[in-house]
């Protein structure tokens, strides 16, 4: 064999050696690509799933929010039942006859019992700030007095009492306010 035949021979190797192993280079990068398209598909169908349930969960609170607003005022409906029952009851009572001062008064305070534990049981508590320091954030002073006996600046009379729904104001308790007596 001449060195012609020989490095063709070995040329002819080389290209069948390159060529054979370009088909198992070429399925490996097909498989990979496969592979990632494969996790490409499942990255979607989760981000869809997470983006359907997004909007469930979005759609959820929308109503549970309507509802509240629809029905937020059931309980306090409920509560003040029994004293609008009891108010009806006093008017069929004075309207037919039957009902005399005490009786009358009687019925009045249990119906504020009535009302008072219903509001106790909705959170509102009643703000009575006879003889505390005036405090602007809780209290409207509808007077200034004199006054020898309290300290000036204290509460000495609550005209309206002022209630708190859970600690947050709804209305100021009205209340006449001690100032020094005068000096002369």
């Amino acid at each position: 064999m001449s060195t012609e035949q020989a490095g063709a021979q070995g040329a002819d190797r080389s290209d069948d050696g390159g060529t054979a192993g370009m088909p198992a280079e070429l399925a490996a990068l097909q498989q990979a690509l496969e592979q990632a398209e494969q996790r490409a598909r499942e990255h979607r169908e989760q981000y869809l799933r997470a983006v359907a349930e997004l909007d469930n969960v979005r759609k959820r609170a929308q109503r549970d929010i309507e509802a509240a607003n629809r029905y937020g005022l059931e309980k306090f409906a409920a509560e003040l039942l029994p004293v609008q029952d009891s108010l009806e009851l006093a008017l069929q009572s004075a309207s037919q006859g039957q009902i005399d001062a005490h009786s009358l008064r009687q019925g009045q305070e249990a119906t504020l019992k009535l009302l008072a534990r219903a509001l106790e049981r909705l959170g509102v508590t009643p703000i009575r700030p006879l003889g505390e320091p005036f405090d602007p954030a809780r209290h409207e002073a509808m007077l200034a007095q004199e006054s020898a006996d309290a300290a000036p600046d204290t509460v000495l009379q609550v005209v309206q009492t002022g209630f708190e729904l859970n600690g947050r104001l709804l209305r100021p308790a009205r209340v006449i306010v001690a100032k020094a007596p005068a000096q002369g």
